[in-house]
């Protein structure tokens, strides 16, 4: 029982760190997330899309490397209290509506400051043409080294990582025309 107290205690702590620093860099200038000015983040350009584990709203098992299926794919660690994602989604949109069957779009729920039925009060309210993920143990935000909301990554047809950013200034329109080839 002494073990089991002290890995909830490390689990708990953890969380609490992780919420810190997205908290913290949903302030900082997304500039300074950038890797040495390739204004990238996270994963390096050319790696392959890591697997992880989440879950579906109906609290399904699932992995997301399930939802790329051989096209490009943009992902987005996101929060339903996140600002920067709140001004990305019109983007989210056009990228879905312009592309449709083309390319792939999903949203990855953090399980910070929001719970599962708050994403999906969320996704009823605004209505979502594609998968919205609940990542309730960070295994995504991990495995993708999101440091914090409205990172996004798109990754090519092989599933290799194409694009990195962060915050409300990404240009994603533009990013996934590269990835799919077009204008």
């Amino acid at each position: 029982m002494n073990g089991m107290l002290k890995a909830h205690a490390v689990r708990d702590c953890i969380v609490m760190i992780w919420f810190a620093v997205l908290v913290v860099g949903s302030f900082i200038p997304s500039s300074l997330f950038a890797q040495a000015g390739q204004g990238q983040v996270g994963l390096a350009i050319g790696t392959m899309g890591p697997r992880a584990a989440l879950q579906d709203l109906e609290g399904n098992d699932v992995e997301l490397l399930d939802f790329v299926s051989d096209k490009p794919t943009l992902i987005e660690f996101w929060a339903s209290w996140c600002e920067n994602c709140e001004a990305l989604q019109p983007q989210l949109d056009d990228i879905h509506a312009k592309y449709g069957d083309e390319v792939n779009v999903v949203a990855v729920a953090v399980a910070v400051s929001q719970s599962l039925r708050r994403v999906k009060r969320h996704v009823d309210e605004h209505g979502a043409g594609y998968p919205y993920l609940w990542d309730s143990r960070g295994n995504a935000v991990r495995a993708y080294e999101a440091p914090t909301t409205s990172v996004v990554v798109i990754l090519d047809a092989a599933g290799k990582v194409a694009y990195t950013g962060v915050g409300a200034g990404q240009d994603l329109i533009g990013a996934m025309g590269k990835v799919v080839g077009g204008p």
